[in-house]
């Protein structure tokens, strides 16, 4: 079997190393990682998602605080339909991440920006569109479409001066949802510069539901792959989800794939924005820990570690500073829950929700470990040490082996005992 560095992906003119690190908010994908990853010769993400508390803690702003301030009037209503997003800030907020992280940016690479449909803010089109506008402006090299069908975002850019430069791509799960985004989106004139495949043993929200075991991204990737070559149409294609050693990476690009994103190995990396506690947590974690729920207020599976503290917390809602989750008209399937909860425990103090969890304030504090299906799988990507933790790795080792292993073996890192 070849090994992956035998390809290149072949993406608006320029040949880049097959292997793109999925977007992972909030903040978790970081501009280090993606930097990183452009500086080897591949495809980095960073994300938007809760862009405002992202730029809050690089940047030493106070979006979080001006909002929180504005609407304490109305923490205590269970009504959330005012709370808005000042559209300015949040342009504001994506200018600041994406162009420092462009000015940053080493080596032949690209970076994209990872655009959540689902993050609706209460005003999910005009918010959207801000999102995707402002990243332009700030010179992003290309936008990932993900969470959610996005079967109006090129619409929502055509007339954004970058709309045909940029490198645009979407996420499916499926042949179906690729053919509905083409027929929606093709008065744009305007098909999508990648396709992520994602199969059903990705991290975080998943295209798919509780029956995900029933699907396979190889035969996913492969009708889709027949599909483009029946249309004539050329369009890279890029499986995600469950993809652990550089060998499951080459049989894809052997099979037709243009490049593989991949994203559970550099969760626990220097570079990665995942706090070392919790990195420690993922090496540990057994295969019956992992996980898929439905806690998330947007109604999509999500892959997590059991363990996770955001599951079972009964936190009040925190959409006045936050409300990422707000639907059109204010309303989030946690705050229905919480206030169920509170109702049947009227004299409780704390109680708990489990069904859903306030992801927006959950998220913010690392405290929902999405995973991906291989998590468990991690130990044995490194040494333990002597006082049982796991040795952090590095996004370069970790894409290097990824680029150059064969036969599905895994190259630790050179052991780096710690200090008494």
């Amino acid at each position: 079997m070849k090994r992956v560095d035998d390809f290149r992906l072949k993406l608006g003119g320029k040949e880049l190393v097959p292997i793109m690190i999925g977007g992972m908010g909030v903040d978790i994908s970081t501009a280090e990682l993606a930097i990183e990853a452009a500086r080897l010769g591949g495809v980095g993400h960073i994300s938007d998602a809760m862009i405002k508390t992202v730029a809050d803690r690089r940047f030493n702003t106070k979006y979080i605080k001006e909002k929180a301030q504005l609407y304490k009037f109305n923490l205590d209503n269970s009504d959330k339909s005012m709370i808005r997003f000042d559209l300015g800030r949040i342009a504001e907020a994506t200018r600041m991440h994406v162009a420092s992280t462009m000015e940053a940016k080493r080596g032949d690479g690209m970076i994209f920006i990872n655009c959540m449909e689902k993050l609706t803010m209460n005003a999910p089109k005009e918010t959207l569109r801000v999102r995707l506008h402002a990243a332009l402006d700030a010179g992003i090299d290309g936008i990932t479409l993900a969470a959610g069908l996005h079967i109006g975002s090129f619409a929502l850019m055509e007339d954004h001066p970058r709309f045909r430069d940029a490198k645009l791509g979407i996420i499916v799960s499926s042949l179906r949802a690729l053919i509905l985004f083409l027929k929606k989106s093709a008065r744009t004139h305007r098909l999508p510069d990648f396709i992520v495949v994602e199969g059903p043993l990705a991290g975080g929200h998943l295209g798919f539901g509780l029956d995900w075991a029933n699907y396979d991204l190889a035969k996913i990737f492969t009708e889709i792959r027949d599909y483009l070559a029946a249309e004539q149409l050329d369009i890279p294609l890029i499986p995600a989800g469950g993809i652990f050693t550089g060998s499951d990476a080459a049989f894809f690009l052997e099979n037709g794939a243009g490049a593989v994103q991949v994203a559970t190995r550099f969760t626990v990396t220097e570079e990665c924005g995942l706090p070392e506690e919790a990195q420690q947590e993922y090496f540990m974690a057994k295969e019956d820990q992992i996980v898929v729920n439905m806690i998330s207020p947007t109604g999509y599976p999500m892959r997590m570690l059991s363990n996770s503290p955001a599951i079972g917390s009964g936190i009040r809602p925190q959409c006045e500073p936050y409300g990422y989750l707000l639907d059109g008209n204010g309303g989030c399937s946690y705050i229905d829950a919480w206030n169920r909860e509170k109702l049947a425990h009227p004299d409780a103090k704390k109680f708990q929700v489990f069904d859903k969890t306030c992801l927006c304030v959950h998220m913010r504090n690392f405290d929902v470990w999405t995973c991906g299906h291989y998590t468990y799988r991690l130990k044995d990507t490194t040494h333990q040490l002597s006082d049982g933790s796991y040795q952090q790795l590095t996004a370069e080792h970790v894409f290097n082996d990824y680029l150059y292993s064969t036969d599905n073996k895994i190259a630790l890192p050179a052991l780096q005992e710690v200090e008494d």
